[in-house]
């Protein structure tokens, strides 16, 4: 899943560190999450979509897979 937490994080002057603390989670888990290597749970991302103001849609974008038919 896509996501524009780096550029929220920026926007807020804010570290992987600092994001981690406030959502519970470790620094390792933003980096992944922001790499795209690892999707958060719902959870997870209305608590980080909230902690920047944000709809979890403006924070996260779903590529809805395409099938060949």
């Amino acid at each position: 899943m896509k996501n524009r937490i780096k550029v929220y994080r920026a926007m807020h002057d804010l570290t992987q560190e600092a994001l981690a603390n406030a959502v519970g989670v470790t620094r390792q888990t933003i980096l992944a999450i922001e790499k795209g290597k690892y999707d958060p749970s719902l959870e997870l991302a209305f608590k980080i979509a909230r902690y920047f103001g944000a709809s979890i849609e403006e924070v996260f974008l779903y590529d809805e897979p395409t099938e060949d038919l």
